[in-house]
């Protein structure tokens, strides 16, 4: 594997590490049940994500160019299947989670905007992997920025910031 890939995949599996742990730490934290589910199926997503990059570091190493098979799971969280009644009165009622809603947008912002780069600058199945990545990152990012909206909406309407 070239240095300068050997690199990327490195920096790729440290940036996944960092939200896995940063997620795990959220949902052993927080109060609010729905909320802490939440957060434990993204650390386990980004584990998957791991996964995935370390796959790509031993294939590369062992071939140049060889067939990247990418994982056939899907994202395990939508906004639709997320964002209930319960988890919107957990979010309110509890001002950690509202603040970890917002640093891990932060890293899924980072990780969008790294994933799609790489991609950009790489070729065949590397490519295939980091756009893959990238995607399921947004989705991350979608359902977070869906959270911190109705987050917004409630705190403008409990505390009548609404002049009409």
């Amino acid at each position: 594997m070239g240095g300068q890939l050997e690199g990327i995949v490195k920096q790729a599996i440290l940036l996944e590490q960092r939200g896995r742990d940063f997620y795990r730490g959220v949902a052993t934290q927080a109060e609010a049940e729905a909320v802490r589910e939440i957060f434990a199926t993204m650390a386990e997503e980004e584990e998957r994500h791991i996964q995935a990059l370390a796959e790509l570091g031993k294939t590369l190493l062992a071939e140049e160019g060889g067939s990247l098979p990418l994982p056939q799971v899907q994202p395990a969280l939508t906004v639709e299947a997320v964002l209930t009644d319960e988890v919107k009165r957990g979010i309110r009622e509890a001002g950690y989670e509202a603040a970890a809603i917002y640093a891990a947008m932060a890293l899924e912002e980072k990780a969008v905007a790294f994933y799609s780069e790489q991609a950009r600058a790489s070729q065949g199945e590397v490519a295939k992997l980091f756009s893959w990545l990238a995607d399921w990152e947004r989705t991350h990012l979608e359902l977070l920025m869906a959270l911190d909206e109705d987050l917004r909406q409630r705190v403008w309407q409990d505390r009548r910031f609404w002049p009409f």
